[in-house]
């Protein structure tokens, strides 16, 4: 069998607050590589506390790229992201840096590693038309639709996620085809011309997550992630149904502000989500293949050996 001699790159995954950031910055500085973020907060502008992204001083020394991308009204699809991705490993290639993809968005790993199923192109007029069923009648109206003539697809997506509502349905009226079909025999992206060592950073005592979870939150709280959010609501473009305001810690603290809940509940509630957070990414990575499971707090040297032995 041939030798695989594409150029090297390094997918470094795991759940929120399980320490890629930090480790990902030690190896930018020592293997000369780029980091590029895969993370669906990271790449808004103006998400920055309750993102968790990377101060100025980390990004002088390690600079990121694919955060700041995007303002926080625009969506940004995963196809998008992939397209971008795949440009920053290639230019960072050139370069004769190793890219080094780092993050916890399942969804975008998937899209830049392995591609995506082709879809029908958006139809702005097609899309139009849903958001005006859905001021007459509610998305909740919609996703019994969806639930009707896709039922696999409106299993995944919640009653309450619009964009993933209006974009089935939205498949479904152009092609004539449900989206669950679409994904299941589309065509694959071409393959990504890069050798990938898949790595997964995740604490094995799940106490020891939960416990990081609750004090990065409250950190972000004492940092200003109430003032951030009540910033980004004087922005008359953004809403609770926009992919960047529905990040964890975002929805919560917006409606605090609103009058919703008190402080105690916000903090309860912003660490709750993002613990589930935290579980729905551990899912997604045991379903990885290739994928090594590294404990970040008693297999460094281990995981020092991993890299060692793809790097050379």
């Amino acid at each position: 069998m041939p030798a695989d001699t594409r150029p090297l790159a390094i997918a470094l995954m795991g759940p929120t607050a399980s320490g890629k950031t930090a480790l990902a910055v030690e190896w930018a500085q020592r293997l000369n590589a780029q980091i590029i973020s895969v993370d669906s907060a990271l790449v808004y502008r103006g998400l920055d506390i309750g993102a968790a992204k990377p101060d100025a001083d980390t990004l002088a020394r390690a600079p990121h790229a694919m955060i700041n991308v995007r303002d926080p009204h625009e969506v940004y699809s995963a196809g998008d992201f992939a397209a971008d991705a795949r440009a920053c490993m290639h230019a960072a290639q050139q370069r004769g840096q190793l890219p080094l993809l780092v993050g916890g968005t399942g969804l975008y790993f998937r899209a830049v590693l392995g591609g995506l199923a082709q879809m029908p192109a958006s139809d702005a007029g097609v899309r139009a038309e849903l958001e005006r069923e859905a001021a007459e009648g509610g998305w909740a109206r919609l996703h019994q639709q969806l639930a009707e003539i896709d039922p696999i697809a409106a299993a995944r997506i919640h009653a309450t996620d619009p964009q993933r509502i209006s974009r089935a349905l939205e498949v479904y009226r152009v092609s004539g085809r449900p989206i669950s079909t679409w994904q299941r025999d589309g065509a694959r992206s071409e393959r990504l011309p890069f050798r990938v060592l898949k790595l997964a950073l995740a604490p094995t005592d799940r106490a020891v997550l939960h416990m990081r979870i609750a004090q990065r939150f409250d950190q972000m709280l004492a940092d200003g992630l109430i003032d951030e959010v009540r910033g980004l609501m004087a922005d008359a473009r953004l809403h609770l149904d926009l992919p960047s305001m529905r990040a964890v810690g975002y929805r919560q603290t917006w409606q605090y502000l609103r009058g919703e809940m008190d402080h105690d509940a916000l903090r309860a509630q912003g660490v709750a989500a993002t613990r589930q957070l935290a579980k729905r990414q551990l899912t997604w990575l045991r379903g990885e293949l290739d994928l090594r499971w590294f404990d970040p707090d008693t297999q460094r040297s281990a995981l020092a050996r991993a890299l060692q032995d793809f790097v050379g």
